[in-house]
């Protein structure tokens, strides 16, 4: 049996940053991977302004700077009678003016090359949590492996995502809320690099938004809920026309077969129970995001940087544990972010998706160009969301 202090499920961005911010202070920590890399494409990659200080805050600034990653200054919304600044970074105070696209592996292959440095880290790769170890009274005690393998830990946190392993088997169902869209993931050859601004466009009952990486384009075209069926009836073709109608000069053509194409099942949730004797969850295993404002990976690691500072000391000393004091500096700006994305939902994307021809911009956009000092909020909202969180208090 392996033994450890804290046993994290899950090597994304919320899972790799408690690992390291563990081990920084000494805390031995295990994280489990099922995968052998993290070479995955379609995931979110957006990197605010919040996460970038904070990697700033480690050290980290420089090998951040050196990722392939596509800068943001502005974001820029398109409709029939124009094209919109909505969001200016470049107005944001400190020295992060922009937001960062990053490939996500390429941001978890750093965080776990800087958690290695660690000996009190360790990351197991093509090792799947099947199970958690249980005392009689129920608390958690670690996990079981898919070899079979037992890891007895004081604290497991579970950072398994959406659709999380920890949260089945600890038979915690989330609170629903809904969302009016699901969304098709493809890429396209890119010709012209700028790396100006973050466009989206928006028309004809379909919204796209276009990330930059470099030399091509990783789109992301928003359907109706459940909508995926009968956009595949009605071809490939007609999906095809429906990009070109919102993007005229994207490369189409380079989409040959559905095999191109992948979806991505919103889901907009929130655990009543994050935690109980052994246990936390983190992340999207408490908390599914909208793809809305690209927010997923920030609020996971702002979740994880909470939870080190908060438990860290305790862990280090084998103090008693205080999970709820990280539920409670967590819950205020989940749900304030998911409020406002539910809200962008109703008001914004629902009657776009139900628009049967060209779509013009609404006033206040036309309000936010003309008044430029306006575009600062919506930026500030964005890039440093309702709680970033920092190494100390």
């Amino acid at each position: 049996m392996r033994q450890t202090q804290v046993c994290v499920v899950g090597g994304g961005p919320a899972g790799l940053m408690l690992g390291l911010l563990l081990a920084r202070q000494g805390v031995e920590v295990v994280v489990l991977e099922k995968h052998a890399d993290f070479l995955r494409d379609f995931r979110g990659d957006t990197v605010h302004s919040s996460t970038l200080a904070f990697l700033e805050e480690l050290g980290l600034d420089e090998q951040t700077a050196k990722l392939p990653g596509r800068r943001a200054g502005k974001l820029r919304m398109s409709f029939s009678d124009g094209t919109f600044t909505v969001a200016d970074f470049t107005r944001l105070p400190g020295h992060y003016r922009y937001l960062m696209f990053v490939p996500q592996w390429d941001l978890l292959d750093l965080l776990a090359e800087e958690a290695s440095r660690y000996p009190s880290f360790t990351l197991l790769r093509n090792t799947e949590m099947t199970g958690l170890r249980r005392d009689p009274d129920g608390t958690v005690t670690g996990v079981v492996t898919g070899a079979g393998e037992e890891i007895s830990a004081r604290l497991t946190v579970a950072c398994d995502g959406r659709f999380s392993t920890v949260r089945q088997e600890l038979g915690l169902q989330p609170q629903e809320f809904g969302a009016p869209m699901d969304v098709l993931w493809f890429r396209v050859p890119r010709e012209a690099v700028d790396g100006e601004g973050l466009e989206m466009h928006i028309g004809f009952g379909g919204l796209m938004i276009c990330i930059d990486r470099g030399d091509y384009y990783q789109c992301a075209f928003v359907i109706a809920k459940g909508g995926y069926d009968t956009v595949v009836a009605q071809g490939l073709e007609a999906l095809k026309e429906r990009i070109a109608r919102l993007a005229p000069a994207l490369r189409v053509d380079a989409i040959s077969s559905w095999e191109d194409v992948k979806l991505l099942t919103v889901r907009v949730n929130r655990l009543k129970q994050w935690y109980g004797p052994g246990y936390l969850l983190i992340g999207d295993a408490a908390h599914a995001m909208s793809p809305i404002g690209g927010v997923g990976i920030n609020l996971a690691i702002q979740d994880a940087i909470a939870t080190a500072r908060i438990l860290g000391p305790a862990l280090r000393s084998g103090a008693a544990l205080d999970p709820l004091a990280v539920v409670n500096r967590r819950l205020w700006p989940t749900v304030v972010t998911q409020a406002g994305q539910r809200l962008a939902q109703k008001r914004f994307v629902d009657p776009l998706l139900r628009a049967e021809g060209p779509v013009k911009a609404p006033a206040i956009l036309g309000l936010l160009s003309k008044v430029p000092e306006f575009q600062g909020l919506p930026a500030r909202l964005i890039g440093f969301g309702a709680r970033p969180e920092h190494l100390r208090e």
